[in-house]
């Protein structure tokens, strides 16, 4: 470091508060994501952020292109999302669904479409030229993202000397902070600049600074507007201020907007952003927020401070969440247990080794190619952990929440706006904050709820006639709650709130906060609930129904041989109002609520709900009637949500609804967008079948060649990205989600251990601070298949567990709070241990 060496101590975490008795597993691989060149693509670029801002690093050698993100730049400004003419366009809807004509409501749905949701838009670049770079020997160049440290760093010699860069990306100081520096005095001399796509402007305050700004359009592109046409959009300014070494280096000003450092030994660059982003319902037109004043503001904050201090500071944060869970995975004693790195290298032609150190390590993309065949544990530790890395990147408390791309995206018109989508894509990328440990990055999402409440309301009572608030399928920044623009199949959905709500009861069934549950869920629930019970009416059978109801993004064949998508009480419907149901009476019981007139309502609704049924080829049904389904392989599942995430359908409760289900995933079949592949991984877990939520893990890890990706096959890219294609960030949080509910499940009582754990391809393994329900950490050892030692404990309040089950056999227990339990493989309690 530039002011001298320093050693950071970490805090203790999860992770450190249990250890087994008896250690049998080598030391993990590195967590690093490594490569030999530079990116190609941008799929090879390595991503960082800090929840607000995000960047990719390239790793050029003459040229170095950092891309910038920041997480409240969209198109678009606050709307009305009502349409005054809904109710009678819903009454001609439910008259053709009850008469039979199925194409035909689904046709006249289209009049209860809304508007399109707006565009998530980039930043800018951040552009290096080096001096006489050309001569790069290649066989040096080494490229790493660093998941314990969240650091990105590049390294390549030029005859002799060595040079590095390191990236970060600090939630503390909010900046995104490079350091290029050299082997050799003086040796460090390179121009840099700034640029974006968007409408901007660059100037230089000082020889060391540089700001940018722009604005983005305020519609979304396309349509195309005119310009008399387009309202202010939200504002926006980056500023790139340079820190060169003492006594060697000058620093100058170029006339085209650009800085030049020669000679120097290091420079560190800051790069802060902000916009005119004041929130949901605020114009940017009314914005009172100068987004070049703060940013020249954070800039000064941390002008004074040294590379080392903002790095401490960073890894004390990061590593504090990070550090909460490790896993460690290996293959059996047959399967060469003590160096499971030289399997994977005697596979791999020398030159496409990593030089790192007097380290050889295998490139990334080689690991992802050779996984079919070698099937190497350590890659699944990585790409779980990446999981947990993408997601404290993307979402801290206080930025928004992750999208389609969770911050990182390079296009001003991104695919599919790069939108939260709310009937599968955004609720999956938060599966992983509660078991994984991760609850606080969840925050973003409920302060999302909340703000989607508020016009939801509005959208309920104009468009539906009904009480509460209302979603559907896709949202923006403004929190837009109405239908999208689009065809009924995906529009037409107003399931979007339901499925959310289910996140704040899964928030409070973890982490067991009262104060969380009255004060922000329960509100939200309630309201969720009042808009689900009008929204419900009378039906077949003396059933409540919906209608209209579609099955996210799925047509199915009526009666009469039209092809439809809207009919009644899908089966997602039915589970997901059971499980909002199911929150709000667990909740109005914990909080002495129970006997309230709303609660009551809810109790008499529930069991009127139409149930779940299996149709003549035993399969769970996906819409109320038996219809041919026209794709059997659809990407979707959302007719087994009861299954998972919901808790509507278990082995322990509904045996035949499991065996249906199960013959609905073979319908399926493994095919699918990446997303899809790992929602199968948690199904087949929640069926504990641990060989095909293996047989799905493997059909993930597979290498998409950017050049000939095809739509809807899945994979990864060589940053370790998955692709839908193209990149989508769900199936990274659903990977990572998946793996931790093949190795533990729960519910408030029940605690289920290695329940879909792939014996025979991780046969030793130990997974520390995962999280189950009714508050608990979870750590783990298992040896040849078999559990060996498990700790349980609780911090705070009192244990709602009472089972604890493993392959077969079921104990009951009486935990205290602050002590740390550990049993053995016939779950006898062998220790116990003051947490403290």
């Amino acid at each position: 470091m530039e002011d001298g060496s320093w050693v950071l101590v970490t805090r203790p975490t999860d992770r450190d508060m249990w250890n087994p008795t008896s250690t049998y597993l080598e030391d993990s691989k590195p967590l690093k994501i490594t490569s030999t060149g530079p990116a190609k693509y941008w799929t090879d670029a390595i991503p960082i952020g800090n929840g607000r801002l995000g960047a990719m690093v390239w790793g050029g050698v003459s040229s170095e292109l950092i891309q910038l993100n920041e997480d409240t730049l969209w198109t678009g400004t606050p709307i009305d999302y009502t349409n005054p003419d809904a109710p009678e366009a819903l009454a001609e809807v439910r008259n053709l669904v009850d008469s039979g004509e199925f194409a035909e409501a689904s046709d006249a749905a289209a009049k209860l479409s809304g508007t399109n949701a707006n565009v998530y838009q980039l930043l800018g670049d951040i552009k290096l030229e080096f001096d006489d770079y050309l001569m790069c020997a290649e066989e040096t160049y080494y490229r790493e993202l660093d998941l314990d440290t969240a650091t990105a760093r590049v390294k390549y010699s030029v005859g002799d000397v060595e040079f590095t860069r390191e990236h970060f990306a600090s939630y503390p100081d909010q900046v995104i902070v490079t350091k290029i520096a050299g082997s050799k005095e003086g040796s460090v001399s390179f121009t840099v600049s700034l640029d974006s796509k968007l409408d901007h402007h660059c100037y230089i305050t000082d020889e060391s600074q540089i700001v940018m700004e722009g604005r983005c359009p305020g519609k979304r592109i396309p349509p195309k507007v005119k310009a008399n046409d387009d309202p202010k959009g939200i504002l926006f300014a980056a500023v790139l201020g340079l820190q060169i070494s003492d006594g060697a280096g000058l620093m100058s000003v170029l006339d085209d907007g650009k800085l030049k450092v020669e000679g120097a030994n290091w420079v560190v660059l800051h790069m802060v952003a902000s916009s005119s982003f004041e929130g949901p319902f605020t114009k940017p037109s009314e914005s009172e927020k100068d987004p070049a004043s703060v940013s020249l503001r954070a800039l000064k904050s941390i002008k004074n401070q040294s590379y080392s201090e903002l790095y401490s500071r960073h890894l004390d944060d990061y590593q504090n969440l990070f550090h909460r869970v490790s896993l460690q995975l290996c293959k059996g004693s047959d399967r060469n247990i003590g160096d499971r790195s030289l399997e994977i290298k005697n596979l791999m032609p020398s030159g496409n080794r990593c030089v790192e150190g007097n380290k050889d390590v295998v490139p990334t993309v080689d690991r992802i190619r050779s996984f079919q065949s070698d099937e190497d544990p350590s890659l699944v530790e990585l790409l779980f952990q990446f999981g947990r890395y993408l997601l404290i990147s993307s979402s801290r408390p206080g930025t928004q929440v992750a999208n389609l791309q969770g911050i990182w995206n390079k296009d001003l018109e991104p695919k599919w706006d790069s939108a939260p989508h709310l009937n599968i894509n955004l609720e999956m990328n938060y599966w992983p904050s509660l078991p994984c440990n991760l609850s606080e990055c969840q925050e973003p999402l409920f302060e999302f709820i909340k703000s989607l409440s508020i016009n939801g309301c509005k959208t309920a009572q104009v468009n539906y006639k009904t009480s509460g608030w209302v979603v559907h399928h896709k949202s923006d920044i403004w929190a837009k709650p109405s239908a999208d623009k689009g065809e009924v199949v995906w529009a037409i959905w107003p399931m979007g709130g339901a499925w959310l709500c289910t996140h704040l009861w899964e928030h409070y069934s973890y982490t067991m906060d009262e104060d969380f549950l009255r004060n922000k869920a329960y509100p939200l629930l309630e309201g969720c609930a009042s808009f689900l019970l009008d929204w419900l009416i009378e039906g077949h059978g003396g059933y409540l129904e919906t209608n209209p109801s579609t099955s996210p993004e799925h047509m199915f064949i009526a009666p009469d041989g039209k092809s439809a998508s809207v009919s009644y009480s899908s089966t997602m419907d039915m589970a997901l109002i059971k499980e909002v149901f199911s929150a709000i009476i667990s909740a109005s019981e914990v909080l002495g609520r129970n006997e309230d007139a709303f609660v009551q309502k809810v109790h008499k609704a529930q069991p009127r709900l139409y149930p779940t049924k299996i149709d003549e080829e035993g399969s769970i049904m996906e819409w109320a009637q038996d219809f041919k389904d026209p794709d059997v392989h659809h990407r979707h599942l959302s007719h087994l949500f009861g299954l998972f995430p919901g808790h509507s359908i278990t082995i322990d409760k509904n045996p035949e609804l499991c065996e249906a289900a199960e013959n609905s995933l073979y319908k399926r079949g493994e095919d699918g967008p990446g997303w899809s592949t790992t929602w199968k991984i948690a199904l087949w877990a929640h069926l504990h079948n641990s060989e095909h939520s293996y047989r799905m893990v493997k059909q993930l890890i597979k290498l998409v060649d950017p050049d000939h990706e095809v739509a809807f096959e899945g994979g990864l890219y060589s940053n370790l990205f998955a692709a839908h294609p193209p990149f989508q960030i769900d199936a990274n949080f659903g990977f990572t989600a998946g793996v931790s509910e093949m190795l533990v499940q729960s519910s408030i009582k029940d605690l289920y251990l290695l329940p879909a754990l792939p014996r025979d391809k991780w046969a030793n393994g130990c997974v520390k601070g995962l999280k189950a329900r009714g508050g608990l950490t979870v750590s783990i050892c298992w040896k040849e298949g078999d559990l060996h030692e498990v700790g349980v404990w609780l911090k705070d309040g009192s244990s709602s567990l009472q089972r604890i089950h493993y392959g077969g056999t079921t104990v009951t227990v009486n935990l205290s709070c602050r002590k740390i339990y550990t049993f053995n493989t016939q779950l006898e309690c062998v220790k116990t241990l003051s947490l403290s």
